[in-house]
């Protein structure tokens, strides 16, 4: 049926939906609930005095986009709220100074709508908040530049504070602060290994330069949607290769209780790097690395290095001492795991950027399964890159 409507025509039919029913009804409920508050925490505050509305019908915009939108540049706390101030101290000006409301109502706009660029708060709704000031009535017009203060940065307030608990409530990251960079593990001037064949961001922000036209998206998550359709079309061409296919399984571990010289033995007798730190019921709760154990004898003194990792290695039989005697007093608790069905190529960013060289592997219950190392990785990485060439 679409097929046979003229070109025009179909370019206006809406596109197709890729958001799930639970977050449209995680959307409308948080709509709901912010603008309840907003409302009745208004009222509560300015006093239900008769024939005053303290509710204003942008806030309903500014709900959608809040709760429906959370991610968007426009919907953060400072475009909300720096947003409102701007354009309802402007949309006071011109009903107070210009006769004409017309006349008055455009100039509000175009003066709003710059502010806000200027001011980096760019939000939609403002400009209806800009037409409130100047076309209101005489209600709005009596409380001069009142209507700021209330209802105006109240309502706005209340609906932020409905935003930012809610969001989190439901696993949202609100307010969607731009992501810091992520450092390099070496600390040199290198890029990282993702970026050096791919896209970086400075590309990225060249492309966005030359666009020259407000995206409701973030540059750092439109980065990470371009680098997850790239995940995403490695795994339909090399196929659905998961870390359980590649893990190691016969994992060396050891417990938080474990002697220092214990753990130490047994990476020198299965030459290995790191050992997961496991609790009784094989949940990983830290990782233990040699690193971990040349930290804490001054591994950039060489002189007596020996001396000094054999006397950290002596267990001390006192009651009390200042002295590290067990692994958990010097594991790495922040562990980064990976579930048995993820596919390897959720690995690069671990293991190339991360700069990680040790990933646990847990099954559905969160137990420790398998080890991959980037040993591991490189190998799987080239056993399906040989398959492919052989295809």
């Amino acid at each position: 049926m679409e097929n046979l409507l003229p070109g025009w025509l179909r370019s206006l039919l809406p596109s197709a939906a890729t958001v799930s029913q639970a977050e449209r009804l995680r959307s409308g409920t948080g709509a709901l609930l912010g603008v309840l508050l907003a409302g009745l925490g208004s009222t509560a505050i300015l006093g239900a005095t008769p024939g005053a509305v303290w509710l204003l019908a942008p806030m309903g915009a500014s709900a959608v986009l809040l709760f429906a939108l959370p991610a968007s540049p426009l919907a953060q706390p400072w475009s909300l709220l720096g947003g409102n101030l701007v354009a309802s101290l402007i949309g006071v000006s011109c009903a107070r100074y210009i006769p004409a409301p017309v006349a008055a109502a455009a100039a509000a706009i175009f003066l709003s709508i710059g502010a806000m660029f200027a001011l980096h708060c760019l939000h939609p709704p403002s400009g209806a908040i800009a037409l409130t000031a100047v076309l209101g009535g005489s209600q709005v017009q009596a409380l001069g530049y009142g209507f700021v203060l209330a209802p105006v940065m109240l309502n706005g307030l209340l609906l932020v504070a409905a935003a930012v608990i809610y969001n989190r409530a439901v696993g949202r990251r609100y307010p969607h602060a731009q992501q810091p960079v992520v450092p390099h593990p070496h600390h040199t001037a290198d890029l990282l290994p993702t970026t050096r064949l791919g896209f970086t961001s400075a590309d990225l922000q060249a492309v966005l330069k030359a666009h020259d036209q407000v995206l409701d998206i973030s540059a750092d998550d439109l980065e990470d949607l371009f680098l997850r359709t790239e995940r995403h079309a490695h795994r339909r061409r090399f196929g659905e290769t998961c870390c359980a296919n590649i893990m190691a399984r016969d994992i060396v571990t050891v417990e938080f209780g474990s002697k220092l010289a214990e753990a130490w033995a047994l990476m020198r007798e299965h030459a290995v790097q790191a050992l997961p730190v496991v609790d009784r019921g094989r949940h990983v709760i830290g990782i233990v690395t040699r690193s971990d154990f040349l930290r804490h004898i001054d591994p950039l003194e060489l002189r007596g290095m020996g001396r000094r990792l054999r006397a950290f290695l002596t267990y001390t039989a006192h009651s009390h001492t200042d002295k590290h005697e067990v692994v958990g007093q010097i594991m790495t608790t922040r562990v980064q795991t990976v579930r048995e069905g993820t596919p390897i190529v959720e690995l690069v960013p671990l293991m190339s950027d991360a700069g990680l060289h040790h990933v646990p592997v847990v099954n559905g219950q969160g137990k420790l399964v398998g080890m991959i190392t980037q040993t591991d990785f490189v190998a799987a990485l080239y056993e399906t890159s040989l398959a492919e060439l052989q295809d």
